[in-house]
Formats: structure tokens, sequence, C-alpha cells
């Protein structure tokens, strides 16, 4: 490619970090934090665009006003041979701006439950564990579920309530599952945290549906088929359906 078009592609690579820093649509790439430094790279390409078209415009013009007045040539056979031989950047490459204008004109799904039952458990014993509210039910985090129910054996989960979020996910066993993808940076090391569903399961569940539960812990457990992880149950006492939410990554095991 030319600078003009190497401008122009980095322009629209640019304008979609923009677009996407500036919409909930990078939450579907990288993890919310890294939100400032995504606007960042857009603006810094954009201006890198700008800086190198009006750099090749001025050379352009400078070249044009200091180039001689064309003689004219002897040899008129011989330039329509030269010129046959010019080698044009194919237009092909062109394609390569097809992926951009994906990027800003669809929004690709948040992983869901095919590659949660394609990828082993990442669940990790945490640090240590927040003082829980005495209100019930409590409101907590999936990934913090599993880690009270299977590092800390449930003891402070003991005769509470809880209430859980997470897209659904059911095994070829037919066995259901609550999931949260969890990352460390981007979408590309998302692993999957899960915990089974047991007790008052609604009769009809559909793959990648999000839910919201109520329970009690359980001391029944799995492990995970792909990498015989721990995974723990919650008896259901409550389940409905809920949005997807704006970002359908967690972060919190990292934080």
């Amino acid at each position: 490619m030319n600078r003009q078009a190497q401008a122009a592609v980095m322009f629209l690579v640019g304008a979609a970090l923009l677009h996407a820093g500036g919409t909930n649509l990078y939450l579907r790439y990288v993890k919310a934090g890294l939100q400032p430094l995504v606007l960042a790279a857009g603006a810094v390409l954009i201006v890198s665009a700008l800086a190198t078209a009006w750099y090749e415009w001025k050379r352009a013009r400078a070249r044009k006003e200091t180039a001689p007045p064309a003689q004219p040539t002897a040899q008129p056979e011989a330039d329509a041979h030269s010129e046959a031989h010019v080698h044009r950047e194919p237009r092909i490459s062109w394609l390569l701006v097809l992926p951009l204008l994906a990027l800003i004109l669809v929004a690709p799904p948040a992983l869901g439950s095919y590659s949660a039952l394609r990828t082993g458990t990442a669940l990790q014993q945490p640090y240590g564990y927040l003082k829980l509210p005495k209100s019930d039910p409590i409101p907590l985090n999936l990934v913090d579920y599993a880690g009270r129910a299977v590092y800390d054996h449930g003891r402070s989960l003991a005769g509470r309530q809880v209430r859980i979020a997470g897209f659904v996910a059911v095994d070829s066993a037919g066995t259901p599952y609550l999931v949260r993808m969890a990352l460390n940076c981007c979408a590309a090391d998302a692993q999957p945290v899960k915990v089974g569903l047991t007790g008052k399961i609604p009769p009809v569940l559909q793959p990648d549906a999000w839910l919201q539960v109520t329970g009690t812990y359980t001391t029944k457990r799995t492990h995970d088929p792909v990498n015989n992880g721990p995974i723990p149950f919650l008896q259901v006492t409550e389940a409905k359906p809920i949005p997807t939410p704006a970002d359908p990554y967690d972060e919190t095991w990292n934080n």
C-alpha cells in the first residue's frame, strides 16, 4: 500500500478503537479497566493517520512545484512499454479493511456455553474472604460463591441464602451449570468458573440464557471432566431469567 492508503487504514483502525472504547463494545474484548488505554490508542492512531496524510499532501505539493516542465519525447513507444510494466498494488489487499468495518458495524457475542463446556474450570483459591452482610439472601459473585463453597468448605455460607447470577450451560449428561467467564486481561484468556445447579431447577433451560438464582450451600460437588477441577453445587430455591449484563465477563478473581 502507498502512504495515503496506509493513513486511511490507520484512521479506520483508530476510529474502530474509539467507537469500541466509547461504548460497551470494548467489554467484549478486554477488561473494563483497559478502557482508557483503548481510547488513547484510538486517538494516537487517528492523529498519526492525519499527520501522515498531511505530510504526504505537503510532499506531493512540493514535488509538483519543483518539478521541471515536461519535455517532448522522441520515444513514445518506449514510454508506453515502460508504463505497461508499472507494478500496482493488488486491489485485493483492500479486503483487509473488511474486519475493521465488521468491528464497527457488528458487535460480536461474548463467550458462552460452547466455550465453557470445552474448557476446564478456572476456580482458584482466594487469598481471603470478605465479611458477608447479615441480611438474606446474600448477593454474591458466582466466583466468590464457588471459592467459599470449595476452599472454605461452605463455613461462611452455612444456614444462609445466597443469590448469584450467570449464564446457563448444560453438559452432555444433562447436568445444568451456572457459569461466568473470568478473565485476566482480554477475552482471549477467558476461562469459565462453574457452579452446578440442583433443587428447584426450571424445567426448561436455554443454553447461554442468563439466570439469577437464589439458593443455599450444599456439600454436593463434582469434578470438571476437562481438567478435573472442583465444581461446587447450589441448592436452588428460586431462579428467574435476567438480561445479559453490560459486562458479561468476571474480573473479581484478579482484583
